[in-house]
C-alpha cells in the first residue's frame, strides 16, 4: 500500500530534500557577465531570441558578483586581469559554479606567452569547459545543461 493510496486525492507530493534544493539551484542560476574577448559575443547571442537561455532560468546576465552564482569566463584572461577575476569569484555567494568558455579560457588558446593565463583553472575552480574558438551559442547551452546535470547529482554531504 503506497502513500498515494492512503492519502487519496489530497494532492500531497513527496520528494527528497536534496532533489528539491538541487532542482531549485538548477532552475534559478544567475550568470555573471564576464566577457573578455571574442567569446563574449557568442555568450551574448546565447541570451538573444534565437537561442534564449532564459528557458533555463537565466533571464539576464548579472553585472554584480553578489547577485550571481554562475561565472561564465568567456575569452582569454591576462595576468593583469587574473586578480580581478579571483576577487569577483570570492565575492560570489555560495554555492557558485564556473564555466570556462572557449579555448582561451580553457587552455590559453593560441596565446602561449607570459601575458595570458594558460587556463582559467589556475585562478578559479572550473566546473565545465566549453571548447571552440569561439564556441557557438549551442555549445554554451550544452555546457549549461551539463552543469545542470552535475548540480542535480550533488548530495547533501557535499554542500559543506
Amino acid at each position: 500500500m503506497g502513500v498515494e493510496q492512503k492519502l487519496g486525492e489530497m494532492g500531497v507530493v513527496t520528494a527528497r530534500l536534496e532533489d528539491v534544493v538541487n532542482w531549485g539551484r538548477t532552475n534559478a542560476m544567475w550568470p555573471m557577465l564576464f566577457g573578455l574577448a571574442c567569446c563574449a559575443i557568442e555568450m551574448m547571442s546565447a541570451q538573444a531570441a534565437n537561442y534564449d537561455m532564459s528557458r533555463f532560468g537565466m533571464e539576464l546576465m548579472r553585472p554584480s558578483p553578489r547577485q550571481s552564482d554562475l561565472m561564465i569566463v568567456a575569452g582569454r584572461v591576462s595576468r593583469k586581469m587574473a586578480p580581478v577575476l579571483r576577487r569577483l569569484y570570492e565575492q560570489m555567494p555560495d554555492p557558485k559554479w564556473v564555466i570556462a568558455m572557449g579555448d582561451c579560457a580553457s587552455s590559453g588558446g593560441v596565446f602561449n606567452n607570459y601575458a595570458v593565463v594558460q587556463g582559467v583553472d589556475e585562478i578559479v575552480p572550473v566546473d565545465v569547459y566549453v571548447s571552440g574558438c569561439p564556441p557557438r551559442p549551442e555549445a554554451l547551452i550544452h555546457g549549461v545543461v551539463t552543469l545542470h546535470e552535475k548540480v542535480r547529482k550533488e548530495k547533501i554531504k557535499d554542500w559543506a
